[in-house]
């Protein structure tokens, strides 16, 4: 009788890569090696758990050793253009996208801002690409004074707006990123994701709060989480993934603060959801507070922190769950660059139904994780990717 998956629980070290794609020379990323270079920056790393997983068969990590794995490891190559968020997501979930997702380097358009200004009737300040901290650093006094909103963009496909909670309620930073949303899509331009910044605290020293919001493009074309919901597998999203999808096929989702609170959640959800069901995580912090402000010692640290809590997800997986460690993309703290890196990344899988030393090679796609995922549940295949379930049960 076949051995039978009854729950995977999916964790994504967002921005957490192996190593350059092949064509990382194309967007400024050559030699990028997001946690390769980090080991070496710290002079190693102490992932004990990771290890077990065959962590150290992918890149040379400092610390961590080539060893035997308890289950299977591999990398895997990003076939969408870009390297943001959104697209590693939609292709971890077997959408792969075909034309890029527009940018904008030198800030948006003036009738775009002009008619942003109109619909919230507030300012705005900024309009040019810049590392969220830094802008706040040096607009936010103006913010507070004027009330004017802080716009700005990044290399990714993003559309920021930060605000101090002190000026503009949270609800209502919300309200504006909806107009945004609204009115970038009906401008004709794909960008990804309208994101709420929100702020707080005094000149000088002023610090992001945790009600981040994403507002994200909804998946264009059917995609595995679609696919499950429709099989009657629960989907549990578990941080930012619910906007990273736009809410599409995430019946059920939670907020984080932090990785650990998302450990934290993670385990809740697996005593709350019996029989079948993704539980789909993504831990941000590595990305957001540390990949983005090339601090690379505070990296180092997430990366020991997280590890020291796998064993609590290891004891609360019952005898047919699989729970799977991969990335969206590289954030490499080492580099001049503060964006992200055009990576590929980790995946590492453990269950008990699981074979022991499975190296899954080096796969093509992202899409091969969605394709196994429903391969697993035995729910309709996404339209691209290669499964490797056969490889590890």
């Amino acid at each position: 009788m076949e051995k039978q998956i009854r729950s995977v629980i999916l964790i994504v070290l967002d921005s957490v890569g192996i190593g350059q794609m092949p064509d990382a020379a194309e967007y400024g990323d050559e030699g990028s090696n997001t946690l390769g270079n980090t080991a070496k920056a710290v002079g190693g790393l102490f992932l004990p758990h990771m290890e077990r997983l065959g962590v150290g068969h992918l890149t040379p990590i400092q610390g961590v050793r080539p060893i035997s794995a308890q289950g299977f490891y591999g990398k895997m190559m990003e076939q969408s253009p870009g390297k943001d968020s959104t697209t590693g997501h939609w292709e971890i979930a077997g959408l792969v996208v075909e034309q890029p997702f527009d940018y904008f380097p030198d800030g948006f358009p003036e009738h775009v801002i002009r008619l942003f200004e109109e619909r919230t009737g507030r300012k705005t300040l900024g309009n040019f690409p810049a590392s969220g901290t830094e802008i706040i650093k040096d607009l936010g006094e103006m913010h507070i004074q004027t009330g004017g909103l802080i716009v700005y963009t990044s290399a990714d496909s993003v559309f920021q707006i930060a605000a101090h909670e002190s000026v503009v309620e949270i609800n209502e930073l919300y309200r504006y990123c909806e107009i945004a949303r609204t009115l970038l899509d009906e401008c004709g331009f794909k960008i990804a994701r309208v994101i709420a910044r929100p702020f707080e605290g005094i000149p000088g020293a002023f610090v992001r709060t945790p009600r981040r919001h994403d507002f994200s493009l909804p998946p264009d074309g059917p995609m595995l989480l679609d696919h499950l919901v429709e099989g009657g597998v629960d989907v549990v999203g578990v941080g930012k993934i619910y906007d990273l999808y736009a809410g599409v096929s995430v019946p059920h989702h939670v907020g984080t603060t932090d990785n650990m609170d998302g450990v934290n959640r993670t385990l809740e959800m697996m005593d709350r959801f019996d029989s079948p069901a993704l539980i789909f995580t993504n831990l941000v912090d590595f990305d957001m507070k540390y990949g983005h402000r090339n601090d690379y010692v505070q990296y180092a640290k997430a990366l020991e922190a997280f590890d020291r809590r796998l064993p609590e997800l290891f004891a609360k997986m019952k005898e047919d769950d699989l729970l799977i460690l991969t990335a969206d993309h590289g954030c490499d703290p080492t580099t001049v660059s503060t964006d992200h890196s055009r990576e590929m990344v980790p995946v590492l899988g453990w269950g008990k139904r699981i074979r022991s030393n499975i190296d899954i090679g080096t796969r093509s796609s992202f899409a091969d994780l969605g394709q196994t995922v429903a391969d697993l549940f035995s729910v309709k295949p996404v339209s691209f990717g290669l499964s490797f379930k056969d490889l590890i049960l």
